[in-house]
């Protein structure tokens, strides 16, 4: 069946505000200035695309676009420069302040609200408006600042359960569809010696991006947050932790570690996204599948994946849409990175393709986008909370996993952290 994006959710709207854009001067103190590789080129015939991937499959989308791009545009170069995950957002904004930076940038898609109101994004309204094909595309993947837009997203991620079908034979239990299976299949693999589950730990945007489907499948929303959803869902992390199912190694894994550690065959478990099927096809020696993650009705799971937008101080702006419009917002873009790494496009004429529809791995990606896809970043949130919400919840889902705080702990300490980031 095709996968069909809710076009339910609005546009995000985000408000410039005196604090957030205090807040984003802060950010820019903390990062390093980019290298002059890293700054546009000044060249009309080259533009650079500041991106993080350093998966090998990602890579590889990056340098298909690449390819694709100059064999399309003769004299043309793409300079791609790999910045790391946690480095990127504040090189961005530190570079407004020496108005330098690059063409191009692909960025975490919940993050599009801190760099628009750091300076770091142009706005691409004039672009947008006139993409003959922009009515392909949801409005959940725009983002919009103030009226203006500063990015899309050329395809959807989201998170599901990969399970490695040999050990799961070898303990004699199905994939499971509800937390009591799933809790019940860890006692079975780690009984019989294997690890139970990766996922990430990172304390920060990473870590809460895995968080948010645990917490929300015990009733847990940013709309009315509340300690008790919090206690359950975190004291069964930690009933994974003390049983050996999860490792607290994971407060160190971003969300590669976990997958290419699940994909060396010896834990039942990976909470880990479409993106990953690329490497599963290359790396993974076993049968494997996915089930969505099991949160029941009312869990959520965010539909996330990279924002797509023109630095603010590009010298070849208009050579940069044209590189955007060609590669991640086209039908042949979001087609390679459908091939390389699993990620489901987001224009409705690509992702009704039957490799989406005819792929099982696929396909339980869009049965989870159906049933519990959620807007990333949460609606609730005020878009100059954003970046603080992210790292509040990362800290402490780390600190939950690391064992440093009960989960009574942790819920009042969430509960307090997040009650001025919510305020209207």
């Amino acid at each position: 069946m095709a996968v069909e994006f809710p076009r339910t959710g609005r546009r995000r709207t985000l408000p410039f505000t005196g604090v957030a854009i205090a807040a984003a001067a802060a950010l820019a103190l903390t990062g390093c200035t980019p290298s002059s590789s890293g700054g546009a080129a000044g060249d009309s015939d080259t533009i650079t695309v500041w991106h993080y991937f350093s998966d090998e499959n990602q890579v590889k989308v990056m340098t298909d676009y690449k390819d694709l791009f100059e064999s399309d545009n003769d004299g043309v170069t793409v300079d791609n420069v790999f910045v790391p995950y946690d480095q990127l957002n504040s090189k961005l904004i530190s570079a407004v302040g020496s108005k330098t930076g690059p063409d191009v940038v692909v960025f975490n898609g919940a993050d599009a609200s801190t760099l628009a109101l750091g300076g770091a994004l142009a706005p691409i309204t004039e672009q947008w408006d006139g993409f003959g094909d922009k009515g392909e595309f949801p409005e959940s993947v725009v983002h919009s600042l103030d009226g203006d837009v500063y990015a899309a997203q050329g395809y959807v991620n989201l998170l599901g359960l990969w399970y490695n079908q040999d050990i799961l034979d070898e303990v004699g239990v199905e994939p499971p569809t509800t937390m009591d299976e799933l809790n019940t299949a860890l006692d079975a693999v780690t009984a019989a010696g294997k690890g139970g589950i990766t996922l990430s730990g990172l304390p920060q945007s990473q870590g809460e991006w895995q968080a948010y489907p645990w917490l929300s499948s015990f009733g847990f929303t940013y709309d009315d947050p509340q300690a008790a959803p919090l206690v359950e869902a975190f004291s069964t992390i930690q009933s994974w932790t003390e049983s050996g199912a999860l490792t607290r190694e994971a407060v160190t894994w971003d969300q590669t570690v976990p997958f290419q550690t699940w994909a060396a065959g010896d834990v039942a478990f990976a909470e880990n996204g479409n993106w990953q099927s690329g490497t599963a096809r290359s790396d993974a020696s076993f049968e494997y599948g996915v089930v969505p993650l099991p949160v029941g009705d009312d869990g959520q799971v965010y539909l996330g994946g990279e924002g797509q937008g023109i630095g603010a101080f590009s010298k070849n702006p208009e050579l940069a849409w044209k590189y955007l419009e060609e590669t991640y917002f086209s039908e042949e873009g979001q087609a390679i990175a459908l091939e390389n790494v699993g990620s489901i496009p987001s224009r409705g004429d690509a992702a009704s393709a039957p490799e989406i529809t005819d792929d099982p791995i696929l396909a339980a990606f869009a049965e989870s986008l159906a049933a519990n896809g959620a807007n990333y970043p949460a609606p609730a949130v005020p878009a100059e909370s954003v970046a603080d919400q992210q790292l509040v919840v990362g800290q402490v889902w780390s600190a939950v996993i690391g064992g440093q705080m009960t989960p009574e702990e942790a819920a009042a300490k969430l509960i307090a952290d997040l009650e001025p980031l919510l305020a209207p």
